[in-house]
């Protein structure tokens, strides 16, 4: 039996050949063009002055956050509904969290709540976060006026997850904005499933020479220039290596076809998923997400969504529940809450299902008749 995979990466004859250029220049370490070539592309692809290859994505976030002057004792407001790297970047830094629950209309960090509480602490001397730390998650971006409000009237600086997100657009001011260059600087992730791969790594994007200049000093042990060993900080072994920044740059320019690819898939689901109980995360109207996981929920509860997603899995379709959100991992779940409940909501009875860009029409065809199978299964109580 074939299985169907949540999203894997597909690389080809361009990429195997950038790869064997790289080894063949002597350059495979964090040395030479190839990781200046890819940074130089990905800006050029954002249109940002500035992007730092970074060996993770959450190694991105932690530089951005210390660029921002996140420090010990800092509060900063991260989405409650996000893959746990986002919180730990915060941590990395000192910093305590402020989780907000996501929207009904994107599933992501509810930002309007959030404008409304950061007033409410400014009027109360409470606390202020330091930053914002803003996830687009599943490739949606999130709602920005009120981050923009939230920088207009109290200058805090905003950081932007956009590890799911490289390609997704938001409509600001009548125009269409890549995610991850509104705020102060944007991270990307280039995992193994994420929208392109190097492999693994990450990249810091900014038009804050101040920033990417601390994130790439940072990210070599904090080295001084010369033959010298002196180094002038902390410092943390984040570069990228050569050969990752190689295969990054082939698979940059096959990214406008994934996400053409991405929508065919989302669109397919809309279609066969019309008129069952499986409602898809919804689009905003101002979104042009990347659909980086294709996600929906299924009604009912946990232990019911845990029963479809063995059932699709025991039949070779690889779907999984979202993630546990922050409030309710160990490490943070004494961290403060703002509108989490929705978070559990989510989590409850949420799956992404297989959106890897190659999926043809019978792959969703079988995705589809597995999810409704189990559902129906589970709803009439069958042992599945």
């Amino acid at each position: 039996m074939s299985f169907l995979p949540l999203n894997e990466p597909i690389i080809g004859d361009e990429e195997k050949q950038a790869l064997i250029a790289a080894i063949d220049s002597g350059y495979v370490s964090t040395a030479g063009p190839a990781v200046t070539e890819f940074e130089d592309a990905v800006a050029v692809r954002l249109g940002v002055d500035h992007a730092v290859a970074t060996s993770s994505g959450t190694a991105a976030l932690h530089l951005a956050l210390l660029g921002v002057g996140v420090g010990p004792g800092d509060l900063v407001a991260v989405s409650d509904l996000t893959f746990i790297a986002s919180a730990n970047a915060a941590h990395y830094c000192g910093a305590d969290l402020l989780l907000v629950g996501p929207s009904a209309s994107t599933w992501n960090m509810d930002t309007e709540l959030l404008y409304e509480d950061v007033k409410a602490r400014a009027a109360s001397g409470k606390q202020m976060p330091a930053a914002i730390e803003v996830v687009h998650i599943l490739g949606h971006p999130a709602y920005w006026e009120p981050l923009r409000q939230i920088v207009n009237d109290f200058g805090i600086p905003i950081v932007e997850d956009a590890a799911e997100a490289l390609g997704a657009r938001i409509l600001v001011d009548g125009r269409w904005q890549e995610c991850g260059t509104l705020g102060e600087a944007g991270c990307l992730s280039f995992n193994g499933n994420k929208l392109i791969t190097t492999g693994g790594g990450g990249m810091l994007v900014t038009n804050n020479s101040s920033i990417a200049d601390r994130a790439r000093h940072l990210s070599t042990q904090a080295r001084l220039p010369g033959a010298a060993y002196r180094h002038d900080a902390t410092g943390y072994n984040y570069r990228m290596p050569a050969l990752s920044a190689a295969l990054g740059t082939a698979q940059l320019q096959r990214l406008d076809g994934f996400l053409q690819d991405k929508a065919r898939i989302r669109t397919a689901y809309e279609d066969l998923f019309d008129d069952t109980q499986i409602a898809l995360a919804p689009v905003a109207a101002w979104a042009e997400p990347s659909h980086w996981l294709i996600s929906a929920r299924l009604g009912g509860t946990e232990e019911e969504r845990d029963e479809v997603v063995d059932f699709c899995n025991s039949k070779g379709v690889g779907i999984r529940p979202i993630w546990r959100p922050l409030h309710l991992q160990d490490p943070y779940c004494h961290s403060e809450q703002l509108g989490c409940r929705s978070s559990t909501e989510h989590y409850r009875d949420g799956v992404s299902l297989p959106s890897t860009p190659s999926l043809g029409l019978s792959d969703l065809n079988k995705v589809a008749k597995t999810l409704v199978q189990a559902q129906q299964h589970t709803n009439n109580g069958a042992n599945l």
